[in-house]
Parts: structure tokens; sequence; C-alpha cells
């Protein structure tokens, strides 16, 4: 036994088994934490996954399906394009769907719809169902491109949001990466069989992880609340501190009326919908969806092999990717949406570069590498910043009372926008193809000045101090 002495001295050697075990079941409780929340964002992902899948069907199938059931150029772009108003309604619904059956509820409803689209995919036999399924596929992954960022932002830790929420976009890049390969190794049919697996693998995992805390406060499910919090957080932590803000947040909102349409232009919110609708536009009028809708059809038209090009900034979209998702919480959002604009103005310059040599027959040696490195540096910026930052700030910016209704706008916005661009990039090439992606590279500049005017940094603060602040500015 040690003696009085030893404890005068302040000897640990009494006490260190003691602190030890504490350690020991802190670093328990933390890992146990980290796992639900990767659990959580997994599972939420496989939505992301999808997502990337959808888009990226129709570019590697577009000459079989032509072929083999006899459409025009035309029904084609119909076909292509038909995801995106899916998508449109969706998301027009995805903020009401996910306040009024939870964020678990939406993702598992919107998967089943996914799958019954790609089944109808599979069995078409001509236009008309083929564009009904894609229009299903549509519908789901709007309602995952809403619910997905929202889900993760509400889980997870403040110093690990920014990361976990790049891991969205980290997937759909995949999807799309595995959408192009598969392309070239199976028939359609086949293809359309694959994008069910992601929504299956949701629809098991759902039932293995917790609502988000936020939404269950929201609806007064307060015993379900707590219980979900210390799940995320461990079974032996304090969530005490946490679990008061999100309370006092809520209190303070449900003195407020319940949240319509003309709330958004209220002057205490519109500076948040401009911001968060703002980033969608450019999001999308930068010209990334074109390229990924007709990826194949640039290649060629630029003497690049299309399935090597489209593989190749596949996977370089993932590369990026998984570097923003290690520095975005260090880095910041603000600097990460300025140097990826710039750098989709620079490769939308090449580009547009590379086909205006073509065009009049000048320097033909330099084409196909300016057009290789145009897209490589418009998709790597993309991928870097405004691929998924507008996301992960539309769903911190946001009072939890509006989110619904502002993240349905923001959401239609985009998917309106990607609409747009995919129907008409066809008709934009057609008229000028180093017109279009002038008109591409103009939307950038512009995108550089609205980023350093509005867009506000949001790292490294919990949800309600961002909203806290916003009343503010």
């Amino acid at each position: 036994m040690a003696s009085s002495q030893d404890i005068e001295n302040g000897s640990v050697s009494m006490l260190h088994p003691l602190i030890k075990k504490k350690e020991t079941k802190k670093n328990s409780s933390g890992n146990d934490s980290l796992f639900m929340v990767l659990l959580c964002t997994f599972v939420a992902i496989m939505g992301s996954f999808e997502f990337g899948s959808s888009i990226g069907y129709s570019s590697p199938t577009q000459k079989a399906i032509m072929e083999e059931l006899g459409m025009s150029s035309s029904e084609f772009s119909v076909f292509g394009s038909i995801l995106n108003i899916g998508a449109m309604v969706g998301a027009i619904t995805s903020g009401r769907a996910a306040d009024l059956i939870g964020r678990k509820g939406s993702m598992r409803m919107s998967s089943v719809i996914c799958i019954t689209g790609w089944l109808i995919i599979y069995l078409a036999l001509g236009p008309l169902s083929l564009d009904f399924g894609r229009f299903l596929t549509g519908y789901g992954i709007g309602v995952h491109s809403y619910v997905v960022p929202v889900f993760i932002a509400e889980i997870t830790p403040t110093n690990l949001r920014g990361a976990l929420l790049t891991v969205h976009q980290v997937a759909i890049a995949t999807g799309l990466l595995v959408a192009y390969t598969l392309g070239a190794l199976v028939t359609w049919r086949t293809l359309a069989l694959t994008g069910m697996i992601p929504c299956a693998v949701m629809i098991f995992g759902l039932y293995f992880i917790p609502e988000s805390p936020r939404w269950l406060a929201m609806v007064g499910c307060q015993n379900e609340f707590h219980a979900a919090l210390q799940k995320l957080r461990g079974d032996n932590a304090d969530v005490s501190e946490e679990e008061a803000k999100i309370q006092d947040s809520l209190a303070i909102l449900k003195h407020l009326p319940k949240a319509t349409v003309k709330d958004l232009f209220l002057k205490r919110n519109l500076t948040l919908v401009i911001i968060g609708v703002g980033l969608m536009v450019f999001q999308q009028f930068c010209g990334y969806n074109g390229i990924v809708y007709y990826a194949n059809q640039i290649f060629t038209s630029a003497g690049v092999p299309p399935n090597v090009g489209s593989i190749l900034y596949a996977c370089l979209q993932i590369i990026v990717l998984a570097l923003g998702a290690v520095i975005i919480d260090k880095a910041g959002r603000r600097p990460l949406l300025m140097i990826s604009a710039s750098g989709m103005l620079v490769g939308s310059v090449l580009t547009g570069s590379s086909f205006y040599l073509k065009e009049h027959h000048l320097a033909s040696g330099l084409g196909p590498i300016f057009t290789i490195t145009g897209i490589m540096i418009d998709m790597g910026s993309y991928c870097l910043g405004l691929g998924g930052i507008p996301w992960i700030v539309m769903s911190e910016i946001f009072p939890i009372h509006i989110k619904g209704i502002a993240g349905s706008l923001v959401t239609l916005v985009s998917w309106g926008g990607t609409w747009v661009v995919s129907y008409s990039f066809n008709f934009l090439m057609t008229w000028s193809s180093y017109g279009t992606f002038s008109v591409f590279a103009t939307f950038c500049a512009v995108a550089i000045v609205f980023i350093f005017k509005l867009v506000p940094e949001t790292k490294g603060r919990t949800l309600e101090e961002i909203q806290a602040s916003m009343e503010y500015r």
C-alpha cells in the first residue's frame, strides 16, 4: 500500500489506474459515437451514390438504347433531360416530406421510387416506358439531393460536418464513375439493374441508424430526441450542452408562426434565400452538367476516345473530392468556392479554345490537348467547391422552421438549372461549340464576385450559431 508520505507528495501511483480507466471509458465512448456517425453517413450517401449512377446512366448507354429502341436524337434528349423534370418534382416535395415523415422516412420513400423507376427502364420496350422510368428515378434522386445533406448536417459534430458533407459529393462522383465503367462492359438493361443496388442498401441500413435528433425535437418527440442524440455521441457522452442549445433554438422558433413561402421573402430570410439560390444557379450554369450528360459527344467532337475521357475525368473527381473532404474544415467554405469558380473559368476558356481552334483549322494538334486539359480542370475545380459546398451551405444557413420550404426552393432551382443546361446543351453546341463554353466562362466570372460579396464562412460553428449570426447580417 502507499504510505501517507506518498499521498502527501502528490504521488499519482494510486490514482493512475482510476484515471486510466476513466480515459479508456471516454475513448471507448468516442469510438462508439464516431462509428455511429460514420454508419449513418454511409447509409445516407447511398442516396448520393444513386444520384451519381442516375446522372451517369445516359452517357454510356446512348448509342445502344437508340439502336435497340429506334430512338431519334431528339427522343434521346428527352430521355436524358426528363430525369431533371422528375428531380424538380421531387425537389418541390422534398422539404415537406422530410418535415412530415422525417429524414429517414423520406430517404426510404425515395429509394423505393428509384427501384421502381429502374425496373421500368429495365423492362422498357419503347420511349414512353423508358421516359416514365427515368422520371421516377429523377423524382427519387430529387428527394435524395435535399434530404441526404440535411440529415448528415443534423447528425454530425461541428468538427466533422464539412468533411462528412463532402463525402456526399464523393459518393455522387463514385456513382458516376461506376455508371461509366459498367456502361462500357454491360448492356443498358443490366446497367439499369445495378442502379437498384444502392437503394436496397439504403433501405436495409436505415433500420440500424437513428433519426435526426433535431427533427425529433422539432416534432416534439423528446424521449426519442435524447436517445438519438445520445446514440450519436456515445452512451457515456455528456450531451446536455448540445441538447440545451438545440432546445433553446427550437424554443425561439416555436414562437414564430408556421412558415410559408412568403416567409422566404421576409427581410431576415431574404439574404439566406439569395445565397442559397445564387449558389445553385452558379453550380448549374457554370456548365458541369452539360459536360456530364454529353461527355462522350464532347470527347468525340474533339477527337478524343470517349470511354477513356469519361472514365479519366470521373476518377479525377473522386481524387479531388477526397482532397476537399480532408481540407474543407481547415480551409473553409468561401476560399474553396472562390478557387473552384476561378478554376472552372480557366477550364471553360481552354475547352472553348479547343473548339475554336478545330472550327478554324488552327493548330490541330493542340485541340485534343486543350479539350482534355480544360475538362479536367473544369471537373476538378467543380468537385473542389461548387459541386458540393452549395449543398453544405444550404444545409447550414437555413433555420429549421423554414428549412423545408427553403430547401425545396433551392433544390428546385438546382434541378431546374440542370434541366435547362442538359436540354439546351446540344442546341448550344450546334449554335457554337466555343460560344457555349464562353457563356459558361461568363457565369464563372460572375460567380467569383457573388461568392466574394455575399457567401458567409460557416466552418467551425454549430448550426445554431451559424443561423443566429445570419440574423445580424
